[in-house]
């Protein structure tokens, strides 16, 4: 049978006369014994927090080829609103539909859309694709969303393609002659 302990420290006990000797084993052993309870409390620590990580973006891979599907349904439904023709309604419900239920189905899993429009810009969720002149917007405001971005819990799976207005050029007041 296996001793608890090492070699070395049956040799201190046996060899030991003290009892001064044999509480300084104890002690040793006992912060031996606590550094190990602790190193599992930590090694398990890790592997519920590696778990839960496991679980919350388990989709995220999906999630992401699934956001080209989404973006297409909402171009067509852009498409409607420029044409303004009362053709195929039907279809374009059942697009509308789809579409609501490919979102409310990814923000049950914790994707979220990114609200970026009228957003100062943030490199962190945004992608600024251009800048704009806007002197109805201030410098580094998100004047226009190209593609929308989203998050899966606090994780960024998509970042927001945007436009961006940009300082304005000081106006030139023309030489007076």
């Amino acid at each position: 049978m296996s001793s608890p302990h090492s070699i070395e420290d049956e040799a201190v006990a046996t060899e030991a006369t003290d009892v001064a000797t044999l509480l300084s084993e104890n002690a040793s052993l006992k912060d031996r014994l606590l550094r190990a309870l602790a190193d599992a409390e930590n090694a398990r620590r890790q592997a519920d927090r590696k778990a839960e990580d496991t679980r919350k973006f388990a989709v995220a891979e999906l999630a992401r080829e699934l956001l080209p599907v989404i973006d297409n349904l909402q171009r067509v439904l852009e498409a409607r609103k420029t044409a303004q023709s009362s053709e195929n309604d039907a279809l374009l419900e059942g697009v509308e539909t789809t579409l609501r239920l490919f979102l409310q189905t990814l923000e049950r899993f914790g994707v979220k859309k990114i609200v970026a429009s009228g957003q100062r810009f943030d490199p962190s969720l945004h992608e600024a694709l251009m800048e704009a002149d806007d002197a109805s917007h201030p410098p580094g405001m998100v004047t226009q969303v190209l593609e929308d971005g989203y998050m899966i819990h606090d994780r960024l799976l998509r970042p927001a393609r945007v436009v961006v207005s940009k300082k304005q050029p000081p106006m030139d007041q023309g030489s007076i002659l």
